[in-house]
């Protein structure tokens, strides 16, 4: 295993500044003079963030922000904003997935001002580990953020080299772990504040005296985190990486000697990556089910497209149809990317879920017309790309007698719902009324069919009526009396479904009648 630790330090104020830069609306800042990000905390607002203005005044992190006035006279103060660095945090390792698929940022207990990369079998794509280095701290410089970057084979090695090692990029050799870190401070264990101050009254400042010696004491004296980060850091125990975004089932990626600025540059190119992975599939004999679309920005912006399928494909016209109509669907956006003169200079096509394609005898010319499930599936999926996945449902049967409650709507791209065919000999109407409502019947005995019925402030004379087909409640539910349903048409063609609710002389003295449903 080869993790890379990419530390961004002094991330908040930097993204601060980056902020303030796109945002002319905001006060503005001097960036030449000091600058502080303050929270509220005990004894008042204490500084989190600082630039080498700042520090050069001899303020520090973690001072009281009215110490640090006294020190500075010139001090700009403005207050931190601890989820807007986390989302661009996220974002920025979300565009460092250009390099491997895995990456993972840090938690708010580690800094929160980096993230991990698990290049192992992939940094030879880039030259191998020294050029995927250099390519990555020359990006992210010219992105304005000076980073420091390091290479082991435990992510604890790696956080601890690029936060305690002089150099600003380091490649340790995997099994080196042990003799890397024993010069290093404790601190770059990622131990908490409590557990470093124990470990220092103790007489501990290395981690090389804690490499040897015996650990029950250890055990016995402190919870689980020293031991465990000190084995993880050695290779010793794993340390799961939670990832950024889901690993690929299968994956192409172009790398653009030209940046890219039209939506059909970018069909185009998707169009190639999907043909890319036809053959992988149909070699495994499955289909794309869930892709996503990964779309690097000059300026390190990355956006990510996700489109569900009704069904698995390996039609990459289809597929490129779809990314097609999805950025029809967003276009507004990327509109403003290319105003601002930005485009894309690499494009990402991964399927996160593949699901197996039953095998299909082809004609002898090679041409086979889709079958009726696939066109309903290549409508469904060109609806939601274009409409947006909350504008399209299906329908999927639910365990109930009673009409209102026999359906629900799901998502459209799920798994298609399993209607079980029925051997009914009545009708049902294609329009059902969320909530009956209610008319006034007049039938010649009082379980008979209905004569004339007004509904909605209008007369209606029945010119045929069939039924009644019976419903009944469920028999756990006792909320409802029973229903009689008649399929009825007027005189002028238009066609009902009526019910009467609750049976004559038994349920109820005077049943009422109601309009549940319109037939086409």
């Amino acid at each position: 295993m080869r993790i890379v630790s990419v530390w961004l330090p002094r991330w908040p104020i930097l993204r601060f500044l980056a902020a303030q830069a796109h945002n002319s609306s905001c006060e503005p800042v001097d960036p030449e003079q000091p600058i502080v990000l303050a929270v509220d905390a005990s004894g008042g607002q204490r500084i989190v963030a600082l630039n080498e203005a700042a520090e050069s005044e001899g303020l520090e992190a973690g001072d009281l922000l009215a110490d640090a006035r006294a020190k500075a006279e010139t001090l700009q103060v403005r207050s931190a904003d601890r989820t807007a660095d986390d989302a661009a945090l996220r974002r920025l390792a979300l565009w460092a997935t250009r390099y491997t698929p895995i990456v993972s940022p840090w938690d708010e207990e580690n800094g929160a001002d980096g993230f991990f990369l698990d290049v192992t079998g992939s940094a030879h794509l880039f030259g191998g580990e020294e050029a995927l280095l250099a390519d990555l701290l020359q990006r992210l410089k010219r992105f304005g953020l000076p980073a420091r970057l390091a290479i082991a084979g435990t992510a604890g090695a790696a956080w601890a080299l690029s936060h305690f090692h002089s150099a600003r990029t380091i490649i340790l050799p995997s099994g080196q772990e042990a003799d890397a870190l024993a010069s290093l401070p404790i601190a770059a264990l990622r131990l908490t504040s409590a557990t470093r101050t124990t470990l220092r009254r103790l007489g501990f400042e290395r981690i090389g005296a804690l490499i040897d010696k015996p650990r029950a004491p250890f055990a016995t004296r402190f919870e689980t985190e020293l031991l465990q980060r000190l084995d993880q850091a050695l290779g010793r125990a794993p340390e799961p990486l939670p990832l950024i975004a889901p690993l690929p089932v299968y994956q192409s990626r172009r790398h653009l000697i030209e940046p890219i600025v039209t939506q059909e540059a970018i069909v185009a190119v998707a169009h190639r990556l999907m043909h890319d992975l036809v053959d992988p599939l149909v070699r495994d004999g499955a289909g794309a089910r869930f892709l996503r679309l990964m779309l690097y920005r000059l300026d390190g912006d990355v956006t990510a497209i996700d489109m569900g399928l009704a069904i698995p494909t390996q039609n990459a016209a289809h597929v490129s149809r779809l990314i097609g109509l999805k950025l029809e669907r967003i276009a507004e956006s990327f509109d403003a990317d290319f105003a601002y003169g930005f485009g894309f200079e690499t494009l990402d096509l991964s399927v996160t879920i593949a699901e197996r394609i039953p095998q299909r005898q082809m004609e002898m010319s090679a041409v086979t017309d889709a079958s009726e499930e696939e066109r309903c599936a290549a409508l469904l999926d060109s609806l939601v790309q274009r409409l947006g996945p909350g504008s399209v449902r299906r329908l999927r049967p639910v365990a109930s007698h009673l009409p209102e409650r026999a359906e629900s709507l799901c998502a459209a791209t799920g798994n298609a719902p399993a209607w079980i065919a029925s051997d009914r000999a009545w009708p049902r109407p294609l329009f059902l009324f969320s909530r009956a409502e209610t008319a006034e019947v007049t039938a010649l005995v009082p379980e008979g069919p209905p004569l004339h019925f007004r509904w909605r402030g209008t007369m209606h004379e029945v010119a045929h009526a069939q039924g009644p087909e019976r419903i009944a409640c469920e028999w756990w539910r006792q909320d409802q009396p029973t229903r009689d349903y008649y399929f009825v048409e007027d005189k002028e063609g238009h066609r009902f479904w009526l019910y009467r609710q609750g049976l004559y002389g038994r349920e109820t003295p005077s049943p009422h009648w109601f309009v549940h449903g319109l037939f086409a």
